[in-house]
């Protein structure tokens, strides 16, 4: 008898994570599956779980296998898995909510710091043989304000590293409870008024789409930062270039885009106050088997409820 398979949107998985799953077939769909390739292996194989860490899944893929019963995001974000369709299937959508809390909300404060302290460009100048010592000033951050947008796992994480700088950190979530008392609970209006900078931890929906955009980044602060390790979604990037090179944005600490990977010629490519990462906010060693061993345990937690329901 053959063992049921598990679908991989990516090429490999942590060992930790595959030796949770030894009672199944794993099939990996490589580092860039389309969706054509994810209806091909879905039908191929039929399997009962689908472990998402690239490419998108949705009806398409889910019709293409009758046996699925789960979908389990190898990370926090689920927008790239259609849930609506999902649930109309009844297959259960789950995310590894918190296992790369500390790797992103790292990434996060590494954006910050390299904008208000002009890392890249005095690296950059230093390479070149310049010496700014005399012209040069940069951000100080202790004592300023930082507005987090989104309190879950890794915003909080992020927040208590501002706070641990000294910022003064306040926070808007709709649904966050329980909030440790160095966050102060405000609106989005409050957040573009008084923020000096800016970091965005949300998920993305349709509700919160372009949530940075013309008229919110015209109520911020002259010189605001702006940091991204969410979703690229979140900022209409046309408005956020307008707003850098007017300076009413002093600078953008971006990894995470509307269209990933970034197409060459990109408006950010080589644009000034702009510094960029592929995506990698989560991206450690440490996140990696994290996320992996936790979307195998809410694979493996979906399977046996469902598996008691049917008995």
């Amino acid at each position: 008898m053959s063992l049921p398979t598990i679908l991989v949107t990516g090429a490999d998985l942590a060992d930790q994570a595959l030796a949770m799953l030894g009672d199944f077939c794993i099939v990996y769909a490589g580092k860039a599956p389309t969706e054509d390739d994810l209806v091909a292996l879905a039908r191929e194989h039929d399997p009962v779980a689908i472990i998402v860490r690239y490419g998108k899944v949705g009806a398409a893929v889910m019709d293409a296998a009758p046996a699925l019963k789960a979908i389990s995001k190898h990370g926090s974000g689920t927008d790239t898995i259609d849930k609506v369709a999902a649930k109309a299937r009844g297959i259960e959508v789950v995310a590894a909510a918190g296992a790369n809390a500390v790797a992103v909300a790292e990434q996060a404060l590494a954006l910050l710091l390299a904008c208000a302290k002009s890392v890249v460009h005095l690296d950059a100048r230093m390479h070149a043989g310049h010496w700014d010592k005399a012209t040069h000033k940069s951000l100080e951050l202790a004592g300023r304000t930082v507005g987090v947008v989104g309190l879950g796992a890794i915003g909080r994480r992020f927040a208590k590293m501002a706070d641990a700088l000294g910022m003064r950190v306040i926070g808007f979530d709709p649904f966050a409870t329980d909030l440790p008392p160095f966050i102060q609970s405000v609106n989005l209006p409050t957040i573009w008024r008084e923020a000096d900078a800016i970091s965005l931890h949300c998920p993305l929906t349709d509700e919160n789409r372009g949530i940075l955009n013309a008229a919110t980044l015209s109520q911020c602060r002259r010189g605001v930062i702006v940091v991204n390790t969410a979703r690229g979604g979140l900022i209409d990037e046309a408005a956020l270039l307008a707003a850098v090179r007017s300076g009413h944005v002093m600078a953008a600490g971006l990894d995470s885009f509307v269209v990933e990977p970034m197409a060459p010629g990109h408006p950010f490519q080589g644009e000034k106050n702009f510094i960029l990462s592929p995506h990698i906010g989560g991206v450690t060693s440490d996140a990696y088997v994290n996320m992996g061993v936790a979307a195998a345990a809410n694979v493996l937690a979906v399977l046996a409820r469902q598996s008691a329901v049917a008995v």
